[in-house]
């Protein structure tokens, strides 16, 4: 089997294990989860289920979020998953499972990279943002998973290291994909990721959103939520 067919299937284990860990508080979202992951939402419908709530940075450090683990224990960390899983061509690994070449396209900036020093694995919502919005919560175990989320392909996923340090922890309201093309799927994988995670919204990242949402009119939504 190849190392690019075991890590899809070694992503989808990983998605059923954090479809079971717990929360250390119940996330707003979390009650109407089950009814919204029944049947695909339009984007505008998925951007109304998002709970808001007004944002604290307060006690943030990155340290809290544990992330580039190998949660699999196969050898290969988060990063290197990704890069594996992202390639458009089979990709060269090298010992340790380091990932020395390949094809990644970066849908923020349409660019095509061979090298994957040139790539940064963006979260999808920051880690800074997630904290903000929900994540100060939860337990230290909940914060790993968040952070090397291979679960849903839409958490992290591999940009060029330009795009994701302009990207930083901003939320839509602030920093949307240069490429304009690649905007409305940016939003419908924000979107995802925070109602996968039972993540708030403030009140500007919520009409930002809802702006886009409604240029987006035949993008959907779904999701599985964690925990």
């Amino acid at each position: 089997m190849t190392r690019v067919v075991m890590t899809a299937c070694m992503r989808a284990a990983l998605a059923a294990a954090l479809l079971a860990l717990p929360l250390t508080t119940m996330s707003p979202a979390s009650a109407a989860d089950a009814d919204l992951v029944a049947l695909p939402m339009t984007l505008q419908q998925a951007v109304a289920a998002l709970p808001t709530a007004a944002e604290s940075r307060e006690g943030y450090q990155r340290s809290r979020f544990q992330h580039w683990t190998d949660e699999d224990r196969d050898g290969c960390n988060t990063r290197e998953e990704v890069l594996i899983a992202e390639s458009r061509t089979a990709p060269t690994i090298a010992a340790g499972c380091k990932v020395t070449a390949g094809q990644w396209h970066s849908y923020y900036d349409g660019e095509t990279v061979a090298q994957p020093r040139g790539l940064d694995i963006d979260h999808m919502v920051a880690l800074a943002e997630a904290w903000d919005s929900g994540a100060s919560t939860w337990s230290a175990e909940r914060r790993r998973a968040y952070a090397n989320d291979l679960g849903d392909e839409r958490s992290l996923v591999a940009v060029t290291a330009r795009s994701n340090r302009s990207k930083a922890d901003q939320d839509p309201a602030e920093w949307q994909p240069p490429l304009a093309d690649a905007r409305c799927t940016y939003t419908t994988h924000w979107v995802a990721t925070k109602l996968r995670w039972g993540l708030t919204v403030d009140k500007a990242e919520q009409q930002a959103l809802r702006e886009l949402a409604a240029g987006c009119g035949q993008e959907t939504v779904e999701y599985e939520p964690v925990g």
